[in-house]
């Protein structure tokens, strides 16, 4: 997997990028078969405090791109809310890929005879 964490008007400190690290283990828990991501942590230059700190991933799974984005006005929670939503589409992503159709019992008896 390879991983990309970088920083718009911002430094990225090894204890965000620990904190980032440890947040997607939970996504790669769900899904083992990621091949890229990126993280991109921004500070806006709004007028307004709130929803200022943003944050992106780009995770590139086996036939597909996930982008999610969130902001919050503290960096930690707008990553936390960012992970909470990766989660739950990788996780989508995931049972997508799984085959739930079942065969019909006419189609069995064929196949048998």
């Amino acid at each position: 997997m390879n991983l990309t964490i970088s920083g718009h008007h911002l430094e990225v400190t090894p204890a965000l990028r620990e904190y980032v690290l440890t947040k997607l283990e939970r996504v790669t828990r769900h899904f083992d078969q990621v091949v890229d991501v990126t993280v991109l942590l921004t500070v806006e230059k709004l007028k307004e405090k709130e929803r200022r700190q943003k944050a992106e991933v780009t995770l590139h799974v086996k036939g597909r791109d996930i982008f999610v984005e969130q902001s919050h006005e503290d960096l930690y929670a707008a990553i936390d809310q960012l992970m909470d939503k990766l989660d739950r589409q990788v996780v989508r992503h995931k049972d997508r890929l799984q085959n739930h159709h079942h065969e019909s019992p006419k189609r069995q008896n064929a196949s048998v005879l």
